[in-house]
């Protein structure tokens, strides 16, 4: 449906959900902003996330309807500008990031593999530290762990150089870093691409060349960037209020804050000591 004149985005989206399926939303997140060129019309579709709602789902205009797990698509055909969206609903909420260079490599695995086995369905390899001789056994220990039990893994890079090892190792993608980010003008040729972020133009450019998420932050103080001044939500939303592309929140948070993550319009949380 469409946002109505003196109408809040929400609004709408709880108006049109009880007219169309007779559902009463009780909450909703902004998640992401998607602008899409048909051939009739340019359209700005502001997505939320519902995740309680009241009634059972009814097609009172008619509508057929079937649920469907992201990745596993049945029905069709699917509107073109719901590609990407299946794609971003299918990402955890969930980001874990590695900490060897703190906990040493061999207790950093053993905190990926617990964790792994408890659920855990997104990592990010970040051990800068590590000469790659050291880092190659480590990074293929933990594609093998997380392949067999069905988590996808992504390796940090602060150089084009990186992505021949994710390559060589198995890794399903890069994590770009800003720094990164700002020197390169095509997507590397992995399934998953993701990149660190600091301001709205960081998210921009991670949606204009077509990555599949982002990570925004330190949103609190976080020890791996002591002297960077922490955003708090209130910022963390505003710079995120049009990204195209799914945003965690990373820095200084913990599983609890998940919901105030939400609240604030990303994804979920990417998480390093929490």
């Amino acid at each position: 449906g469409k946002v109505e004149p003196g109408e809040t985005r929400l609004a709408a989206l709880k108006r049109e959900i009880a007219e169309e399926l007779g559902v009463e939303v009780v909450t909703a997140h902004p998640w992401l902003t998607r602008f899409h060129v048909y051939e009739h019309a340019s359209v700005r579709l502001n997505f939320f996330r519902v995740t309680d709602w009241r009634g059972a789902l009814r097609g009172l205009e008619g509508q057929q309807f079937a649920f469907q797990t992201p990745g596993r698509e049945s029905v069709g055909p699917m509107l073109p500008a719901n590609g990407p969206l299946i794609k971003a609903m299918a990402l955890p909420t969930v980001y874990a990031i590695s900490n060897g260079e703190e906990l040493g490599l061999e207790s950093a695995f053993n905190a990926l593999e617990a964790r792994l086995k408890a659920g855990l369905r997104l990592v990010q390899i970040r051990e800068k530290a590590s000469p790659v001789s050291v880092l190659r056994p480590f990074v293929l220990r933990v594609v093998a762990l997380a392949r067999a039990l069905g988590a996808r893994v992504l390796l940090n890079a602060s150089e084009v150089a990186a992505f021949e090892l994710a390559c060589e190792t198995g890794c399903d993608g890069v994590h770009v870093t800003s720094d990164l980010l700002s020197r390169i003008d095509v997507r590397p040729d992995f399934s998953l691409v993701a990149a660190s972020c600091h301001t709205a133009q960081d998210i921009a450019r991670v949606g204009k060349l077509g990555f599949d998420f982002a990570v925004l932050g330190p949103v609190q103080t976080t020890r791996s960037h002591p002297a960077a001044a922490p955003l708090g939500w209130a910022a963390f939303s505003e710079i995120k209020a049009d990204a195209t592309v799914p945003v965690f929140a990373l820095g200084g948070l913990r599983i609890e804050d998940t919901q105030a993550a939400w609240q604030a319009g990303a994804h979920g949380v990417a998480l390093m000591r929490g």
